[in-house]
Parts: C-alpha cells; sequence; structure tokens
C-alpha cells in the first residue's frame, strides 16, 4: 500500500516537481496539495494522512512549523518533512523542538526528496548538519554567533536597541557590541544595509508571531 502524501508549498514549481516525484513513485501516492500550511490541520482531521511536505512560508505568510506543531499534537503518527530553500538559521532548532521528523534544503541538497522520504517512513530522522553557507559582505552566515544571529533578526524589527535589550533580557551596551561585531565581520557601514542583506539573503527571517 503507498503512503498518502500532504504537499504544502505555496511556490508552483517545486509543488509541480513535488507531484511528480510522488507520482512516479510506487511507494507514494498524491493525496493533495495545498498552498495555506493553517489548512492542513483540517485536512489531516477528515483524511488519511501518512506524510506531510511542509514548506515554513506558506500562502498568507502562514508559518508550516506553526501548523506542523499543531499536527504533531493531535496527529503524533503523522510524519512530517520541512521543505524549505531559505536558510534561517533557527528553523532547523525549532524543527527538531516541535518533533518533526526530517528536514530537507529544496536547493544544493545531496539527498533527493523521494530519498528522504522513503527513509523517513522507515522511522529515520534525517537533518542537514547545518543551514546552507550564504555569504553576506565579507563573510558567511556561518561566522556568526547564535547571539549575533538572535540580533541580526531583532534589528529586521527596526526597534531601537534598549527594546531589542528588553526584549532579550540583555543590556543595551550588549546590544551594540554584538551589533558593532555584525558590522565588523560583514564590513557594511550602516545597520539598514545590514538588516536589508540579511533579510534579502533569507538568514534571518522574523516571523509574526514571533
Amino acid at each position: 500500500m503507498a503512503y498518502k502524501v500532504l504537499i504544502v508549498e505555496d511556490q508552483d514549481i517545486p509543488r509541480q516537481l513535488f507531484e511528480i516525484y510522488i507520482k512516479a513513485s510506487e511507494n507514494f501516492e498524491h493525496l493533495l496539495s495545498i498552498s495555506n500550511a493553517s489548512a492542513a490541520i483540517e485536512i489531516c482531521r477528515n483524511n488519511d494522512v501518512d506524510l506531510i511536505l511542509m514548506d515554513v512560508m506558506t500562502e498568507l505568510e502562514h508559518s508550516g512549523l506553526d501548523a506542523a506543531k499543531e499536527i504533531k499534537e493531535q496527529f503524533p503518527n503523522i510524519k512530517i518533512i520541512i521543505v524549505t530553500s531559505m536558510p534561517e538559521y533557527s528553523w532547523l532548532n525549532r524543527a527538531r523542538e516541535i518533533g518533526v521528523d526530517s528536514f530537507w534544503y529544496k536547493d544544493g541538497q545531496k539527498n533527493s526528496i523521494l530519498d528522504v522520504m522513503e527513509r523517513t517512513m522507515a522511522g529515520e530522522h534525517i537533518y542537514p548538519d547545518e543551514t546552507p553557507l550564504i555569504r553576506i559582505g565579507n563573510t558567511t552566515n556561518h561566522n556568526f554567533t547564535e547571539r549575533e544571529l538572535d540580533i541580526l533578526k531583532e534589528l529586521t524589527t527596526g526597534d531601537s536597541n534598549a527594546e531589542i535589550a528588553k526584549r532579550l533580557f540583555i543590556s543595551v551596551a550588549t546590544v551594540k557590541s554584538h551589533i558593532q561585531h555584525l558590522m565588523d565581520k560583514t564590513g557594511f557601514k550602516t545597520r539598514t544595509e545590514l538588516v536589508s542583506e540579511a533579510r534579502g539573503l533569507g538568514i534571518v527571517i522574523k516571523a509574526k508571531k514571533d
């Protein structure tokens, strides 16, 4: 019996590719494709779903990770693979915390999605060792510390150093120090340039619910 797969993906090309791969496989059956993660839970309630390919950023900015958390709480036997092309630093850890079964980057991943699907259904947890390497200014995202990435993510809100310090429970001086380190590493002259590049490259993405 083939495993029934729900695709949650709002971009046409990857969605169509997933559908082609699934239809070409004897082990999987394409159940449905949707573009909004918030609809996934209702589909799970009304259908026999074995596996979900879940994008993180879906239509209307609904989070695939939020949907995955809700599904795992209500339907722990449904396998979920997060699929994304964005290198946002916090998603890997969040996926693990939620209990997502596997995580697959759409670009540059050595394992094919069908291989990851088959191994996931066999009980394996397939995760990359790290986020994709992205060059930003004079450095790469892998040269930032986790705290620097936390600060960089908060900078995308446009809030003041004092507001960021309060939210992260650190001093304003510490915030300023981390920002200076980010500027020194990247070589950018203004925080606006730094934030614009980081957000555009997908290194940090501040969700509305964060």
